[in-house]
């Protein structure tokens, strides 16, 4: 879509396309003539639609808060979700996870060989030495915010201290590559896989990070295992998560066939997984949501 210089931008804005958008479209022509892929203006998320991410964001926060300040030994994974039903509704969200493709709950709990997409259930009592990942993703007036963390109960093997502390690393390392305007989705990857492997472990490669904020899921995926310097270029107003899952022993993984969510290690070795929300700013990266 052509724009001369006095129209309305293209974000929704409502400013004219010099006062806005402009620059950026400019510098975005020279990286695309350059040779790099770019991120379509559908990636880019306006002012408003960034602030409506970070109003989803504190309910998302919230409600991982409360988890962690009551999570423990004895307690049944459906009790956790039913916490996070509960506070996410009562403070206007919407649980944005049930009922996404058919998923039955509100949350994902993952419980030692767990990879991801645990679905939370009576049966599933947590016991002394468990780790635990708890992911959520809350809806609140059409934006999506989107994290997930690791708990300890009770006496944590060394083992599984370890995991969940390099998994934290490894989630780190792949925010501080992320430098606007120069930094690729493929530098991302290339951090995380590097920490990982360096510790011993391995990265799963089925399952990535996603934009987020209009929809649950958006473009781009977010490769957790790769190259510097390929992929898109990430740019000034680019929201999307980046949520490492690293396994102990090899990447290899089978989903539960009866249910057709849940993801565990190939092996039985332990995975761990923590998510973020990042806005991609002119001067670096904002955590949204965590």
């Amino acid at each position: 879509m052509f724009l001369n210089r006095n129209d309305k931008c293209w974000c929704g804005s409502g400013l004219k396309y010099k006062k806005c958008h402009m620059e950026f479209d400019e510098k975005i022509k020279k990286l695309k003539e350059q040779g790099y892929k770019v991120p379509t203006r559908r990636m880019i998320k306006s002012n408003k639609q960034i602030e409506g991410i970070r109003e989803s964001a504190k309910i998302n926060n919230g409600l991982l808060n409360i988890i962690g300040e009551n999570i423990r030994e004895g307690m049944s994974t459906e009790d956790i979700n039913t916490l996070a039903h509960e506070y996410t509704i009562s403070h206007g969200g919407i649980p944005a996870d049930l009922n996404y493709d058919g998923y039955p709950k509100s949350i994902c709990t993952s419980v030692n060989n767990v990879v991801c997409h645990g679905i939370p259930s009576e049966d599933v009592i947590l016991k002394d030495g468990d780790i635990i990942n708890v992911d959520a993703t809350t809806m609140l007036n059409g934006y999506y915010s989107d994290a997930s963390r690791m708990y300890e109960i009770g006496n944590v093997s060394e083992e599984a201290k370890k995991i969940v502390k390099i998994t934290k690393e490894c989630l780190y390392k792949g925010i501080e590559s992320i430098k606007p305007w120069k930094s690729t989705l493929g530098d991302i990857a290339a951090a995380i896989q590097e920490h990982a492997e360096s510790n011993g472990y391995s990265v799963v490669r089925e399952f990535g990070g996603h934009g987020v904020g209009l929809a649950i899921h958006e473009e781009p995926f977010v490769c957790h295992y790769g190259k510097r310097g390929t992929g898109m270029i990430l740019v000034p107003g680019m929201v999307f998560t980046i949520e490492p899952m690293i396994n102990g022993g090899s990447h290899e993984i089978f989903i539960n066939r009866d249910n057709g969510w849940t993801v565990f290690t190939a092996d039985g070795e332990l995975s761990a997984q923590w998510e973020h929300t990042l806005l991609v700013t002119e001067t670096g990266v904002e955590i949204i949501s965590k």
